[in-house]
């Protein structure tokens, strides 16, 4: 493709003509679109969920931190949401937000991935963008999706390489939202995209220097990859260094909390990470073990980053056997206790399941007999999941008194802790929430 062609589309990017489409309106791809409709492009989203469609098209929406607001100024100025994929052929862009979960083994499960590209295959033309924004491992950029887009397409089209010769450009540029995080407005989170070739990272950073104040171009997809990896791999290895000092500090009846306090106060060489209950979210959970896959077909054993994972995935159990030791205490077994747990989400103040620690220590305290309600104002109801089925109704806050157990999961700003521990007969608590309450029905873990 020459070069005059990449200029074309950069320059229709430049001037808000270039038409957009957005697979996967989750967390990622819904807010990317708002971004983009924000900036005066015409956005359109792909979703196999018909539900989505509906609600988004209606100007609803079903991601609490996006108000419908958001949604029906992006719908006056065209964004429309569909399950036609046929409409893809219309895009200059297109950008790819769909899930990278893990399979039973903890192996990387792409096939959300494999069946989007195959469903785009078909449907490419000469000279648009194809941009992969799920996280995954070194190498699927290259290895999977390129080879699926240029078998897929009947037209005999090629991914532009290192010769400029070609039809269409891809890249990767790893996502980075954070849900919950209001401190950091989205456009000001550096955007990182790598190329198959050039003029497909050229393109890249102009479409997102479009919606994002900076964007940091790297040589090559497989470098985009790697870095979201080692952003998550930094954070799972260091909560994982505070989770096993708090249990090492809960022996030695010190507040690690207190200690972390102490020790950020430090101008350099520290930032602080904070212990829980386990990990959740779609992120730092699944990411290191996508790294550690692929290290094997390398001959290299990750043996930090598991490491890491390991002590990170005790946690939930971790927990339970504290639950277990402060109802001893009380003199009640867990077996036939009532437990409350406050928290569905995997972190504050979010309207997000993934991986959260909750579905796991809901499961483990049930399995030991435990009678388990939970408590989530983001959640009124828990149906079934890929990993869970647990058809379970928040309950009330009134009848805590009634629980032989409350377990705080996720310190949610709505709740009033002090109530809480006034009312209930004893609660543990994973996240320092009843930091500052002196009270001796509170167990800290």
């Amino acid at each position: 493709m020459a070069g005059s062609e990449t200029q074309a589309l950069k320059q229709r990017i430049e001037d808000r003509t270039a038409r957009v489409g957005i697979i996967g309106l989750g967390y990622v791809g819904l807010p990317l679109a708002l971004l983009f409709s924000n900036e005066r492009f015409r956005v359109n989203g792909f979703d196999i969920d018909e539900a989505k469609v509906k609600t988004l098209n209606s100007g609803g929406s079903y991601i609490v931190r996006i108000a419908p607001e958001e949604i029906g100024r992006a719908r006056a100025a065209g964004f429309e949401a569909t399950s036609d994929y046929d409409r893809l052929r219309e895009m200059d862009v297109v950008l790819i937000c769909v899930p990278t979960p893990l399979n039973e083994y903890h192996e990387p499960d792409l096939s959300y991935i494999t069946d989007t590209v195959e469903a785009v295959a078909p449907r490419l033309r000469a000279g648009q963008l194809i941009v992969l924004e799920s996280t995954t491992y070194p190498g699927t950029t290259e290895e999977i999706v390129v080879p699926l887009l240029e078998k897929g397409n009947t037209a005999g089209l090629r991914a532009v390489r290192g010769d400029s010769k070609g039809d269409v450009f891809v890249a990767f540029s790893p996502e980075r939202e954070d849900p919950g995080n209001d401190s950091v407005a989205r456009r000001d989170i550096p955007k990182v995209v790598g190329g198959l070739d050039p003029g497909a990272t050229e393109l890249g950073a102009a479409l997102y220097g479009s919606i994002f104040n900076r964007t940091v171009p790297v040589s090559k997809p497989a470098v985009a990859e790697m870095t979201k990896l080692l952003e998550n791999i930094y954070r799972s290895v260091n909560i994982a260094l505070v989770n096993e000092l708090k249990q090492l500090c809960a022996r030695m009846d010190i507040d690690i909390f207190e200690v972390i306090d102490a020790a950020k106060t430090k101008p350099f060489g520290f930032q602080p990470f904070y212990p829980g209950p386990g990990l959740g979210g779609h992120c730092i959970p699944i990411d290191p073990f996508y790294l550690s896959w692929k290290a094997k077909q390398y001959d290299f054993h990750t043996r930090f980053i598991e490491l890491a994972g390991e002590i990170n995935g005790q946690m939930p159990y971790y927990v339970v056997d504290e639950t277990a030791a402060a109802l001893n205490e009380q003199r009640k077994p867990l077996k036939g206790s009532r437990v409350l747990v406050l928290g569905m989400a995997y972190k504050r103040d979010i309207d997000d399941l993934r991986e959260s620690p909750s579905l796991t220590i809901i499961e483990l305290l049930q399995r030991r007999g435990a009678l388990v309600d939970y408590n989530d104002p983001f959640f009124p109801t828990v149906g079934r999941g890929r990993h869970y089925d647990l058809h379970m109704k928040s309950a009330p806050l009134d009848k805590i008194s009634e629980y032989d157990c409350v377990l705080i999961i996720t310190d949610h700003s709505s709740y009033d802790f002090k109530k809480i521990v006034r009312d209930a007969q004893l609660v543990v608590d994973t996240r320092n929430a009843t930091r500052g309450i002196d009270s001796p029905k509170i167990a800290r873990c």
